[in-house]
C-alpha cells in the first residue's frame, strides 16, 4: 500500500490495536516524517467540549495529540485544554473560527445557534447509527458537504469520534404518556431539545459536568448524556430513579475536531495527512471503547438499583412525526440545512432499507433468543 493511499483511507487497518501500536503501525508508513530536518516545529492549542472526568469522550483529544506529537517525532505538538481552562465549552466554535485556538474537539449540535446545519456534523433525532453516519462521510458524500460548510465559518472539519447509540437519561418521575413529558425541565442540546419542547417539556441546555447537581438540587426533572459508562463517572445514578431508553435524539452522536482554515492551511503537507490519520483512529476507537466499557457499567447500575424503562411507542411516534416536521420547515427557510438535508435523508432511507434486512435481522434474533432446555 502507498503512503498517500494509507492516509487517505486506509487507517482502518490500525483499529485492532492499542495507542502505542497504532502509532508504531502509521509511523512504520510514514517513512521520514519524525527525522525530517526541514518540517518546522509546530504548537497548538485545542479546547475540548467535553469534561476532563470522562477518559473516553475526552481521552480522544488527548490520544490525537499524543498520535500527532509521536509520529512528527515531536515537531508538531498540541496541547489539550478542558472547557473553562482557554474558553468554555460553548465557546469553542467561536473559539476556533476566530482563532483564538487552533482546533477544537465537540459535538456540531451545540452550536445549532449559529447554523442549524451544523448538526450533520453529529447526529439529528432518528438519523443514522454510528455505521451508517460513518458510510454516509466516509462514502456517501457527506464529509464533502460538511466541509463546504464548515469553510462558511473558516474551519476544516474532521470526523474523530463516536459515542455509538446513547440511552435516554435519568429521570425523577416516569413517563407514561404525553401527558407526563407537559413541564418536564430535561437537560437536552440540539434539535432533541426542540422536539421535547414542541411535545410540551421544558428543554434545559447544561454542560455535562453540572448535569447531576442540577438534578440533585431539583433544578432539573431529568438529563441525558451518554450512557452507562460516562452517566456513571458523571455520578447520574445517584441522583435520579429511572434511565430511560432509547435516545431517540441520539442513535449516535458524531464528535469532530474543529480547525481554524488558516492554521490548517500553514501547515506542510505531511502534517495536515498526520491530522487525517490521527483523527481517523481515534474515530475508531472511541466507538471501541464504549462498547467496551458500557456493559460492565450498565450490569452494574441495573445491579444497584436502578429502574430501566422504555419510552412509550406513543410517545415515540409523537417525537418522530415532530421531528421530521422540524426538519422540513427548516429546509423550507435555510439554503445550507436543505442542501445537506436532501441528500442525506435519501441516504438514510437506503441504507436503513439495506440494515434492517441484514442488520437488524440478525440483532434482533440474538438479542430475543434463549436456549431451549
Amino acid at each position: 500500500m502507498e503512503r498517500r493511499d494509507f492516509l487517505s483511507g486506509g487507517f482502518g487497518a490500525v483499529g485492532s490495536v492499542g495507542a502505542a501500536g497504532a502509532v508504531g503501525a502509521i509511523a512504520g508508513l510514514m517513512p521520514g516524517i519524525a527525522s525530517a530536518q526541514d518540517l518546522p516545529t509546530v504548537s497548538w492549542r485545542l479546547t475540548s467540549g467535553f469534561p476532563k472526568s470522562l477518559d473516553t469522550i475526552y481521552g480522544g483529544a488527548e490520544q490525537f495529540a499524543r498520535i500527532v506529537e509521536t509520529i512528527t517525532g515531536g515537531k508538531f505538538k498540541i496541547s489539550v485544554a478542558g472547557p473553562g481552562e482557554i474558553v468554555p465549552g460553548p465557546g469553542a466554535f467561536e473559539a476556533v473560527q476566530k482563532g483564538t485556538v487552533q482546533c477544537a474537539h465537540t459535538a456540531g449540535y451545540y452550536f445549532l445557534n449559529v447554523n442549524k446545519a451544523l448538526a450533520f456534523d453529529t447526529t439529528l433525532p432518528f438519523g443514522m447509527n454510528q455505521r451508517q453516519h460513518n458510510a454516509w462521510v466516509y462514502q456517501g458524500g457527506g464529509l464533502e458537504l460538511l466541509r463546504e460548510l464548515f469553510a462558511q465559518y473558516n474551519m476544516v472539519n474532521f470526523p474523530m469520534g463516536n459515542t455509538g447509540a446513547q440511552m435516554g437519561g435519568w429521570y425523577n418521575k416516569e413517563i407514561r404518556s404525553l401527558e407526563d413529558v407537559k413541564g418536564l425541565k430535561i437537560r437536552i442540546p440540539g434539535f432533541g431539545a426542540e422536539i421535547w419542547q414542541r411535545l410540551g417539556a421544558a428543554p434545559v441546555n447544561l454542560p455535562g459536568g453540572e448535569i447531576a447537581a442540577a438534578l440533585r438540587d431539583k433544578k432539573i426533572d431529568a438529563g441525558e448524556w451518554v450512557g452507562p459508562y460516562d452517566d456513571d463517572k458523571l455520578g447520574l445514578p445517584a441522583v435520579a430513579r429511572f434511565y430511560y431508553y432509547p435516545a431517540w435524539w441520539e442513535p449516535s452522536a458524531a464528535l469532530s475536531l474543529y480547525v481554524n482554515k488558516a492554521a490548517y492551511d500553514a501547515l506542510p503537507a505531511p502534517y495536515k495527512e498526520v491530522i487525517t490519520v490521527a483523527t481517523g483512529w481515534v474515530n475508531q476507537w472511541m466507538m471501541a471503547a464504549y462498547d467496551s466499557r458500557n456493559p460492565a457499567a450498565f450490569k452494574k447500575m441495573i445491579g444497584s438499583g436502578t429502574r430501566l424503562q422504555l419510552f412509550p411507542n406513543t410517545f415515540m411516534i409523537a417525537a418522530y412525526r415532530a421531528g421530521f416536521s422540524i426538519y422540513d420547515a427548516e429546509a423550507k427557510v435555510n439554503p445550507a440545512f436543505k442542501k445537506i438535508y436532501e441528500p442525506w435523508k435519501r441516504y438514510r432511507a437506503e441504507i436503513n432499507e439495506w440494515h434492517k434486512t441484514a442488520e437488524a435481522a440478525m440483532t434482533n434474533f440474538l438479542g430475543n433468543w434463549r436456549a431451549e432446555g
